[in-house]
């Protein structure tokens, strides 16, 4: 099965694309011929891509702003997306935010901004993507970036995780309700990989013993995303609804 060649002529949403795990499945879907809007608040980032992203292959690509905690900007991005492309069939929900440090040390401020952009802004996301397709009667799909810290929990990351456990139940729960509008929301759950967030990270101690925890003994490859991506946003998923797929060397599975 040519997963790729499914995703050919498909419009799609990619927020948080500026950087990291965004960009990269806005160039998955530019490869593989698909139209793309990139969003973000970084747009002068977003520009450049747009370019390598024509250039990779997509019919049309736009760069958007958006600001995921404020709900008028994501109503202008979904709406701005819509029309740039002629349409939309997938949301791939990947804006989000990093958070380190011992719980007793962080602030409310902390806190709350995690949870604004890695909880509240999926929400905010999702279900605008949901109303488009709703009143356009048109089915579509959600793609959350969810993570294996919103299954497994870890040290000095607990509004991140606490964010990113909510995001895997939002999924099945929107799943259920979506249904019956032929929306699907799906989630993949990366473990480790390298991305500019982290970079030098896993170079550090603290890094390395993380390394030696996963049980391949080794970070994900970005390219190593690229068939689940590929699965939940093209219609081989068709009978998939509120799946979380992890994809992290086997680190949920790991012994205590």
């Amino acid at each position: 099965m040519d997963l790729g060649a499914r995703l050919k002529g498909r419009r799609i949403l990619v927020t948080g694309a500026s950087s990291g795990l965004g960009t990269h499945f806005a160039e998955i879907c530019a490869k593989n011929g698909a139209s793309v809007a990139v969003a973000a608040r970084r747009i002068d980032r977003l520009e450049q891509l747009v370019g390598e992203l024509k250039a990779a292959g997509a019919p049309e690509a736009v760069a958007l702003p958006l600001d995921v905690t404020d709900e008028t900007s994501v109503k202008d991005c979904t709406t701005a997306a819509a029309d740039a492309l002629g349409g939309l069939d997938v949301l791939v929900n990947n804006a989000g935010m990093a958070s380190e440090g011992l719980s007793l040390d962080q602030t409310i401020e902390d806190f709350d901004a995690v949870l604004d952009v890695n909880l509240r802004g999926v929400w905010l996301m999702a279900t605008e993507a949901a109303r488009h397709w709703r009143d356009a009667q048109t089915p579509g799909a959600i793609i959350n970036i969810a993570s294996v810290l919103g299954l497994r929990v870890a040290p000095g990351v607990v509004p991140y995780a606490i964010s990113k456990a909510g995001v895997v139940q939002l999924t099945k729960a929107l799943a259920l309700e979506l249904a019956r509008f032929q929306v699907r929301v799906n989630a993949i759950a990366p473990g480790y990989f390298a991305t500019e967030i982290n970079e030098g990270f896993f170079e550090t101690p603290r890094g390395e013993a993380m390394v030696k925890r996963i049980p391949m003994r080794r970070i994900g490859h970005l390219g190593e995303l690229d068939a689940p991506f590929l699965l939940l946003a093209t219609d081989a998923s068709s009978f998939m609804t509120g799946a979380v797929i992890p994809v992290d060397g086997g680190h949920l599975v790991n012994s205590l």
